[in-house]
């Protein structure tokens, strides 16, 4: 009986065995792109399980696959997933295609790890750099976000070389605090500061109305170069963004540079040319004899004044007519801003590498001439980043990136003396000469404070930069496992630059000499010293259960440090021509240190059901020296949720109806106290020669929390048509609670002011993303991208009284904060009343992507169009009080159809100065043709594989009825949410570029 049944289970095996092990194996190849270049760190999963594993810096993968026949998944960033059915052990080599519409892209959501796209529950905008730099090479980073995506307002706060713009996401974070997303590159902190260079000794800007920055200083995160980006990942909302804890209210903005690939080593050489100008110009008033008359002839009852008045109107007819009719009127406009800018940005890059290390390295300079004489742009850009692995279990990665720029921004914006080319413009007549004789000598304005030919040409206003930007990561493997890993992530960052400032004002010039109630001229010369380093250190580990649910756990812990050191020194009454600051009457020195100290921690916990629910949450938890207690902990949570119809089994392989994904996300972050806000600060001062310290009349209070935001939204994506149709929706609302105010204290107490925890700030908004390929064929492809966003904010409590803020009086439009009312509403006052007149934030913005291509042969172009948002225009009303305004005596503004413009305006109420900044504008347009392997060999033999060349330009069109030079503008900067004030800005320009690019 035994023999019999041990023969039978013998008989059994011997059949049954050869086929379990049949029904294992392994299956292992190569992976490439379309080229046949290796794709290292490419997902590869059995379909169906968890089993998976990637591709190795070679490009080279291995699988066990436990049960023939398989499906195997493989999947990579910005490439279309490939399945591909296995049925036993084999070589399978796999080349991947470009992703059309991007949406299995991989996106960073935390600090150490990312996710699919398909799979995240956020609202996470990419740009990739083909979107960033393909159209056109833009001047500046920020600059190339315009249009490209839902929920960002971007705005140029000046057209001066160099930069200055301001990003904001979904709308007002803050009042007082910071207002733009925090800047992070390949994982280190960037300082996106805008520091100011002293010009406000001479044009004593600040000396009325607001007392903030409006020097037009440019900011940092223009440094970086654009040619090294690979993409950008912006993490608009406190749910996506809460992981970065108390900086990360006003978003984050994740940038990841290019990255060296596995293989031959590749060369890319590129040279773009072309020229600048002014968007537009108002052009001159059309003058008269009569209306020069009427411009200086103010009537009297005294005869004697009344004569006097009329002789002095004759005089200036006399020289207009004189100049007239020799031909001599003179656009000083066109002078100043008629400039055509050249422009050349030279590019070079190699990446290359082998299975062990892999390595970037790139070089760009750029030279930008001003539209504007002796202004420009000049920046050296150096990169390397290398990737190694040291072992199959330990890797590690390094950026490194060196920046040098020098802009010369000129001399503009508001003043209070007449100095600014801008406010000298509105008050220069065409019938006067002002260019220097024959040796060089400007002659003295006589109706005015400066002459702005000669402002143009002495003064010096220059940024100087050296930067150093390095970021370094370690991966190590701690252990591997069938069903689980756990991984160690070591990072750290350092972002240093010395930030050199030089405003000179020769001694010479109109406005300095002492005759004329000047300085006898000045010097300013700033140094800026900052140094930001980051280290973190998490831990990761994945775990596959049987049932295919996957968890993601992650903790960490940051450290952030912020070093910054200012010094300002300001001479006047300079020796000679020197401008050196120790040969000077007077000298006086500011220094501003600002020391910070950050620490936390995270916890994260991400669960995956067959890519059917995916659910997160998290905690980051932080503490600060920029707090009143520095060892207090602050907590920011956040979840999220995602649930794929799609991937259930009641879903339609076949259907039309490719995702149908359901989000919602909920999460905290924070926005610490203004420098400067929680403790009292003192001046120096002396009498006497005795050396004490008196009050800045702002009383400090180390009992003032940070701001907290506090979001929920909620979103859907859509796809259609196997990619070819794609929509993403997202509503949210976000809460601000804390707010940070400005209060006024009785004189009594010693103070002027001090800052409170006084109100709460609500954001609505909508983000409406199409992505579509309306057409495809062998030949032709056209893709279009439409983003749609809206906003509104609300102040929904105010501890403290109304008040007016950001701008110079409700008498000429003002800013103003009131409960129930919108926090960018805009007042004016009408006898002794406030009424609302306008409002800064657009009704809506849209975003219009085009890229057509027929073999070779490709057009792509951007429209951007904002509708609604208002401005508070001051340039007309100083070009009128001096009676310059090109449409001075146009009769379109009064009721009755009787006072010309420039009379009407400035006597009538504020509401003729705020005025509609919508705009439709072709951001960008490039069309260029590409020569390849099919067409060089004959040429350049087998050296060069693409030769790529185009014409493309931006702001080329521009729509707008805003009666200025463009409707993006902002006197005050960019780091408030009061923009849109107006006062003879640096007109922004249009481009024009021929451009090359050779890959060998």
């Amino acid at each position: 009986m035994k023999q019999t049944l041990f023969g039978k289970l013998y008989f059994l095996l011997f059949f049954v065995l050869p086929t379990v092990v049949l029904a294992q194996g392994t299956i292992k190849g190569n992976t490439t792109d379309e080229s046949g270049m290796p794709l290292p760190g490419v997902n590869v999963v059995v379909k169906g399980t968890m089993n998976g594993t990637t591709s190795d810096f070679d490009g080279i993968y291995e699988i066990r696959v436990n049960n023939f026949p398989a499906t195997l998944v493989f999947s990579y960033l910005g490439y279309a997933d490939k399945e591909v059915e296995v049925t036993g052990t084999s070589t399978l080599d796999v080349a991947l295609k470009e992703s059309a519409t991007g949406l299995d892209e991989v996106v960073v959501t935390g600090l150490a790890t990312s996710v699919k796209r398909s799979n995240s529950a956020n609202a996470v905008a990419s740009v990739s750099a083909a979107e960033l730099t393909g159209r056109t090479p833009p001047s500046t980073l920020d600059g190339a976000l315009y249009g490209k995506f839902a929920g960002a307002v971007v705005n140029s706060n000046s057209g001066a070389p160099g930069g200055g713009i301001s990003v904001k996401l979904r709308g007002a974070t803050s009042i007082t605090g910071n207002t733009q997303p925090l800047y992070i590159v390949d994982g280190v902190y960037i300082d996106n500061s805008s520091i100011a260079g002293g010009l406000n000794v001479v044009s004593e800007a600040a000396g009325q109305g607001s007392d903030a920055n409006q020097d037009n200083p440019s900011n940092r995160i223009a440094d970086i170069n654009p040619e090294d980006i690979a993409n950008i990942e912006i993490l608009k909302g406190a749910s996506a963004a809460a992981i970065y804890g108390s900086r990360a209210a006003a978003g984050v903005v994740i940038i990841t540079t290019k990255k060296g690939v596995a293989g031959e080593t590749k060369f890319k050489f590129s040279q773009s040319t072309g020229f600048s100008q002014a968007i537009r110009l108002f052009g001159l008033r059309n003058y008269t004899e009569d209306r020069v008359f009427d411009l200086f002839y103010s009537p009297s009852d005294d005869p004697s004044e009344d004569q006097s008045s009329r002789d002095a109107a004759n005089a200036q007819v006399a020289l207009f007519s004189q100049a007239k009719n020799s031909g001599g009127l003179i656009d000083y406009e066109k002078e100043i801003f008629g400039e055509k800018g050249l422009i050349s940005i030279t590019n070079f890059s190699m990446s290359g590498g082998d299975e062990k290390t892999r390595f970037f390295s790139g070089i760009t300079y750029n030279n930008e001439n001003g539209i504007v004489k002796n202004t420009g742009y000049e920046k050296a850009s150096i990169r390397l980043n290398l990737d190694h692995r040291a072992t199959d279990y330990l890797k590690f990665a390094l950026s490194s990136n060196y920046i040098y720029s020098s802009s010369d921004r000129g001399f503009y914006n508001n003043d209070n003396t007449g100095a600014t080319i801008g406010v000298g413009l509105v008050s220069t007549y065409p019938w006067y000469d002002l260019f220097p004789n024959a040796d060089g000598v400007y002659p003295d304005y006589a109706l005015g404070a400066s002459n702005i030919l000669q402002t143009r040409d002495q003064v010096t206003n220059n940024e100087k930069i050296n930067r150093v930007i390095m970021g370094g990561t370690a991966n190590l493997d701690i252990y591997k496992a069938e069903k689980s890993n756990l991984e160690l992530i070591l990072r750290g960052g350092l972002d240093f630059y010395q930030l050199q400032t030089r405003a000179i004002f020769p001694k010479d010039l109109q406005f300095q000499k002492p005759s004329n109630g000047g300085r006898n001229g000045v010097s300013v010369q700033g140094e800026t010293i900052n140094k930001n380093y980051n280290l973190s250190a998490f831990l990761v580990h994945n775990y596959f259960t049987e049932n295919n649910l996957r968890f993601r756990t992650q903790a960490g812990l940051t450290n952030e440090f912020f070093d910054r050191n200012t010094d300002l020194i300001t001479a006047t009454g300079l020796v000679a021509s020197e401008t050196n600051v120790d040969q000077a009457a007077n000298t006086g020195v500011d220094q501003t240190r600002v020391r910070q100290e950050d620490a936390g921690f995270f916890v994260q916990e991400e669960v995956n059901f067959q890519d059917k629910i995916i659910a997160t949450v998290g905690l980051r938890g932080d503490k600060s020296s920029n707090n009143g207690n520095a060892n207090e902990m602050a907590y920011y949570p956040k979840a999220s949720l995602a649930l794929s119809l799609n991937e259930f089994d009641f879903w339609k392989e076949d259907s039309f109806w490719n995702q149908l994904k359901l989000r919602v996300a909920y999460g905290e972050a924070g926005n610490f106290p203004p420098s400067g806000a929680l403790f009292t600060s003192y001046n120096a001062f002396s009498t006497d020669g005795i050396l004490g310290i008196s009050l800045i009349g702002r009383r400090g209070d180390s009992e003032l929390k940070s701001e907290r935001q506090k979001e929920l939204e909620f979103g859907t994506d859509l796809n259609f048509f196997n990619g070819r149709l794609g929509l993403s929706a997202t509503y949210y609302i976000k809460m601000v609670d804390d707010l940070i105010l400005l209060a006024s204290l009785e004189p009594s107490t010693g103070y002027t002011q001090r800052y409170v925890n006084a109100g709460s700030l609500r954001n609505k908004g909508i983000e409406i993303s199409l992505n579509t390929v309306p057409v495809a064929t062998e030949n032709f492809q056209w893709d279009l991208g439409v983003n749609f966003f809206k906003n509104a904010s609300e102040v929904t409590q105010l501890d403290v009284p109304a008040y007016n803020t950001g701008a110079f009086g409700a008498g000429l439009g003002s800013y103003r904060l009131e409960e129930g009312k919108s926090a960018t509403q805009i007042v004016g006052s009408y006898g002794d009343e406030l009424r609302v007149i306008g409002d800064g934030e657009p009704d809506f913005q849209m975003g219009f992507s085009n890229n057509l291509s027929y073999k070779k042969l490709q057009l792509s172009f951007l429209w951007q169009w904002k509708q609604g948002g208002d401005n508070i225009n001051l340039t007309n009303l100083l070009s009128d009080l001096n009676g310059t305004s090109a449409d001075y005596d146009d009769i379109t503004l009064d009721p009755a159809g009787v006072t010309p413009n420039g009379k009407y305006r400035p006597d009538a109420n504020a509401d003729v100065f705020v005025q509609d900044a919508s705009y439709l504008r072709l951001r960008e347009i490039g069309l260029y043709y590409t020569l390849d392997s099919e067409n060089l060999p004959n040429v350049f033999g087998d050296y060069v594989e693409s030769v790529k060349f185009g014409l493309s330009g931006s702001n080329l069109i521009n729509i707008f009825d805003y009666n200025s030079y463009d409707p993006e503008v902002s006197n005050f900067g960019g780091g408030t949410i009061f923009t849109g004030v107006e006062v003879t800005p640096f007109p922004s320009s249009k481009r024009y570029m021929f451009n090359v690019a050779i890959n060998f």
